[in-house]
């Protein structure tokens, strides 16, 4: 090689160092990862807001209650759900194993196990409306449960995706340990 502006050596073309310059695939799969997992906790947060906004409106009576029904029993620990992401978005700058290990451990329980239990908790409402077309509880006209049930199916594939997505992003973590371990 030569130096900046000199003459090169014989017999290249000054690219024959393009192929140091490739980023290892586990550190590309690391920042992939880490975005798709930020646009799931985003998605997350938009819909643990919707949540929260439902149960401001319902306990502080600022609307009837036949236009925003009170909240299901699994929407108050539900509400916890938010600092498993928080942990996850706190194991990204330095790639923090141990955060990120505790995010996916409390996204089971703060996210998940509240989805599970709501979906068993509204089963024999939606059963009664699918049966008898009773509804009693309503959301801006709309059976509180048809739109719960919605959110739940909704809430459980954005943690589902965003557990899938940590537990990949753990692997490429461990292959770049191991890596520096071996050198």
């Amino acid at each position: 090689m030569a130096s900046r502006g000199g003459p090169r050596a014989t017999g290249t073309d000054g690219s024959d160092f393009q192929h140091r310059e490739r980023v290892a695939s586990h550190y590309q799969m690391s920042v992939t990862l880490k975005s798709e997992i930020k646009k799931l906790i985003y998605a997350h947060v938009f819909i643990w807001l919707l949540l929260l906004a439902q149960m401001c409106v319902g306990h502080l009576k600022l609307l009837p209650h036949d236009q925003v029904a009170m909240p299901y029993q699994w929407e108050y620990p539900y509400l916890l759900s938010i600092l498993p992401s928080l942990l996850g978005l706190l194991s990204f700058p330095r790639n923090n194993i141990s955060y990120l290990v505790l995010s996916m451990i409390s996204t089971g329980l703060f996210s998940m196990a509240p989805l599970i239990y709501g979906a068993m908790e509204m089963f024999p409402m939606a059963q009664q409306l699918y049966r008898h077309g009773k509804a009693y509880r309503f959301i801006f006209g709309f059976s509180a449960v048809s739109v719960m049930y919605l959110v739940v199916v909704v809430a459980a594939q954005v943690h589902g995706w965003q557990l899938y997505y940590s537990k990949k992003l753990l692997d490429s973590w461990f292959t770049s340990t191991q890596e520096k371990k071996k050198k």
